[in-house]
């Protein structure tokens, strides 16, 4: 619940606003004079500061620089019964976020404040997962896709230009979104972001927008947008493509003028939004089937970045399975297991359409199904999909080559083209590299992969 602290000399004016924003569901302190509130706030948490100007001794004038001087992201509300633009502007320039005219109803305070209290939560929601983020959500991995996508990120964010995110679902199309938001500029600002495809047409533009009281049955109450709160900072739009085309135009226009208006007002509003799109969709297919206006790919598309699906980097997967795990144990009171390396090269041995969100899934479910303190090759081909597996046979299909005779060498070659196979795809298809790696002359490397029939995915 918000603090709001109230700073005014009349007495009946204090009780007055404390008693009416009690009600409206604040807590309040009371202040009768600039020392007193700066005694306070130097005591207190507080989130908003009314301060009255005409007071003797330190007026609010003086108090207000010496209030942002404490806190600077505190937000102060100017009020006086003077109605002076020479003072208010001053005020302005000093950090006041609004200068209200006395008197003043409990209306005309909550619809001031509200904004600034609403960003100040944002913004402490932001500040308290910042470092969950990094440990929890962190893109992990080390091998070259991963450290191309790293690389991206460090060369975008430094700028302000849009960026298109591709992506196929369960990539962590997002934490590329939020990686570029952190290191930017914008990045002590909340990250605003708003997942397209999980709202209705009807209320997508009042979640981008906003709207003002009785815009539309059931707006009891005026209401910022997106592209309000992300002002100054990033707004992440999550699957893009699922947009509507009259949603598109009103985005289109904020890109192009920074103007907006709210759903059934008629005032312009200015925002500085860096905008960051993602979608698993091609959007040139969507702009030929007419559901996607090209003038706004154009200007989304600035920047694009594709996030390679885990197949792409399977490498990286034993130590996305030692994150996953890590973080299911600091959640969790169970007594930890272990994962054996023959479960995790049956693991390696899946396609995984959903991609790294899949993984995190199966790890959890292994963890909490297994009866045992070691989980298995065989546990995890009891568990994974049919569908998407490779030909690479499991713990128990092997044991059973063993006792049927198969050839040693023929199980040498597979074991080899397995590991052939892996090197490549954590070195991106770099035959030099892997090859250096693998510490094999790279005219015999070429041999053991006609041996093999072994080919980039895309030249099969």
């Amino acid at each position: 619940m918000p603090t709001i602290l109230i700073v005014d000399d009349e007495k009946n004016t204090l009780r007055m606003l404390a008693q009416g924003l009690k009600l409206e569901g604040y807590d309040t302190l009371t202040a009768s004079s600039g020392e007193e509130a700066l005694q306070i706030c130097a005591s207190k948490p507080v989130d908003l500061v009314l301060l009255d100007i005409l007071m003797p001794g330190m007026d609010g004038v003086e108090t207000l620089p010496r209030l942002r001087q404490m806190q600077p992201d505190l937000n102060v509300v100017m009020m006086s019964a003077q109605k002076e633009i020479e003072t208010a502007v001053k005020t302005m320039e000093l950090g006041a976020k609004r200068y209200l005219i006395k008197p003043v109803g409990i209306d005309e305070i909550v619809a001031a404040i509200e904004p600034y209290l609403e960003l100040s939560r944002l913004s402490k929601e932001n500040e308290a997962l910042r470092d969950q983020i990094r440990a929890r959500d962190e893109m992990i991995g080390e091998s070259v896709p991963i450290q191309r996508l790293h690389s991206q990120i460090r060369q975008v964010a430094s700028s302000d230009l849009s960026v298109l995110i591709a992506g196929e679902n369960g990539t962590g199309k997002e934490l590329v979104a939020n990686a570029i938001h952190q290191q930017s500029q914008r990045g002590r600002k909340p990250f605003i972001n708003l997942n397209c495809a999980a709202l209705p047409d009807e209320l997508i533009e009042s979640e981008l927008f906003g709207h003002e009281r009785g815009a539309f049955t059931g707006a009891a109450t005026q209401r910022r947008g997106k592209f309000e709160l992300a002002d100054g900072s990033t707004l992440f739009l999550d699957e893009i493509g699922d947009m509507s085309l009259k949603a598109q135009a009103k985005v289109l226009r904020v890109l192009e003028y920074g103007e907006l208006e709210r759903l059934g007002g008629s005032q312009t509003l200015h925002v500085d939004v860096r905008i960051i799109a993602a979608t698993n969709k091609s959007l040139e297919q969507e702009i030929e089937n007419g559901t996607f206006r090209q003038d706004l790919y154009y200007r989304l598309n600035v920047v694009p970045i594709a996030v390679p699906p885990l197949r792409e980097h399977i490498g990286d997967l034993p130590v996305l399975v030692k994150h996953f795990v890590e973080q299911f144990y600091r959640d969790s009171a169970r007594p930890p297991k272990v994962i054996d390396p023959s479960a995790i090269r049956v693991l390696q041995s899946y396609n995984w359409p959903g991609n790294i969100r899949e993984l995190k899934n199966i790890v959890g479910r292994l963890l909490i199904m297994v009866d045992q303190d070691v989980i298995l090759a065989d546990d995890v081909a009891n568990i994974l999909p049919l569908s998407h597996r490779s030909s690479q046979p499991t713990a128990a299909a092997q044991e059973n080559r063993y006792s049927t005779g198969t050839p040693l060498a023929e199980m040498v070659d597979e074991a080899e083209a397995n590991l052939i196979r892996e090197a490549l795809e954590a070195n991106d298809w770099n035959i030099k590299r892997t090859a250096e790696q693998l510490k094999i002359e790279r005219s015999n490397f070429y041999k053991k992969l006609a041996k093999y029939n072994i080919k980039r995915p895309d030249d099969s």
